[in-house]
């Protein structure tokens, strides 16, 4: 017997993973700072809770992708799918912010505003995932340090599509396997651990979080899996935010807490596709809508008015971006209407078998 390939929870967790973004960044943008973000003031400055939502997207990435990989094996089948996913939705979201809200922020005369290289450099470098051009002419939304972010939440993109590439490679190579895995997951730890390795950059300061999905999904017969090991990441997850160590053991706890809430089929799934896939829409519309929010007010607004009215705007913005660009786009993909390949995870009362859409990551 095989359910649904949507019979999990995984869009629910990457739906709450973005408005955690939105939540975090609400107090940055309204108040200059994250100061008295909850995450930051419960675990004495060390993280805030859309960094956790990062995080959980990675490792619901590293999940996801591995399988996607190994159901294409085709690489150039596998690199459109991930271009498909990711670079057209962008694409219309830089335009909206560089040609559509900037310049009814902007200062500038429209005809000057356009006359301008910085928006074209805007979205060309951003579609590059550069970040070089993030400001644009005479924009400012609100005055305080983040006012002239365009987008603040573009930065995790470029080491997604690493993680992608590598992926790639590791399948090409035929080095999807655990040994390789672990190491992976052990260079990520280390990577946040020791300052010498940040010759890494981003990608090996996410890394952990990405193997620790690719881990469970090679694991995922087996009884990895269990209640009695989550509620033990849950203890450790919350003495990290007591004692410290969040992030450096996330990738062991909340990333683990993550896979197994999506794929614990003792849990009511939730529907939240049922408007769309809107949890990358959200993402990267976030942002943007919130700084429209707190400049549509007059620069002055409570972080719960940014959160609350930039997650509406955002919401709708990623409705219209799933349904007219980023749908659309995903349906030119190779074998598409293919039957959705099947993963497994046994419980010790169940041979049940999930199946998950390789192609939502």
């Amino acid at each position: 017997m095989t359910a649904s390939p949507r019979a999990n929870n995984f869009d629910a967790l990457r739906l709450l993973a973005a408005a955690t973004v939105i939540f975090s960044h609400s107090f940055l943008i309204a108040e200059g700072n994250d100061h008295r973000e909850p995450l930051i003031v419960m675990s004495g400055n060390q993280s805030i809770f859309g960094l956790a939502g990062v995080f959980v997207f990675f490792a619901i990435s590293g999940f996801l992708v591995t399988q996607s990989y190994e159901a294409t094996r085709a690489p150039l089948a596998f690199l459109a799918k991930r271009a498909l996913r990711i670079f057209p939705g962008l694409f219309v979201a830089l335009v909206v912010s560089g040609f559509v809200l900037a310049p009814l922020v902007s200062t500038l005369p429209l005809a000057e505003y356009f006359r301008r290289p910085e928006p074209w450099r805007y979205v060309f470098w951003n579609m590059l995932l550069d970040l070089r051009q993030h400001e644009l002419p005479r924009t400012m939304f609100v005055n305080n340090p983040v006012g002239l972010e365009i987008n603040g939440s573009l930065w995790t993109l470029r080491y997604e599509v690493e993680m992608y590439l590598m992926v790639l490679v590791l399948g090409v190579a035929r080095l999807l396997i655990l040994p390789v895995m672990l190491g992976l997951l052990a260079l990520g730890l280390a990577c946040i651990y020791f300052p010498s390795l940040d010759v890494l950059g981003g990608w090996g300061w996410t890394l952990s979080f990405f193997a620790s999905g690719m881990i469970l999904y090679r694991l995922r017969d087996t009884r990895i899996l269990d209640a009695r090991i989550a509620l033990a990441a849950l203890v450790a997850l919350i003495l990290t935010v007591r004692f410290g160590g969040f992030i450096q053991f996330f990738s062991l706890t909340g990333c683990y807490l993550a896979i197994f809430l999506a794929l614990d089929r003792r849990l009511p799934v939730i529907p939240a596709a049922r408007f769309g896939d809107l949890s990358y829409g959200l993402y990267i519309y976030g942002w943007p809508s919130e700084q429209a929010v707190i400049w549509a007010l007059g620069g002055h607004a409570a972080w719960w008015q940014v959160s609350g009215l930039g997650l509406l705007l955002a919401g709708v913005m990623a409705f219209l971006s799933w349904h007219l660009i980023e749908r659309p786009a995903l349906s030119l993909k190779q074998g598409s209407s293919r039957p959705a390949h099947r993963i497994g995870l046994v419980r010790p009362s169940t041979s049940l078998r999930f199946a998950q859409d390789e192609d939502v990551s």
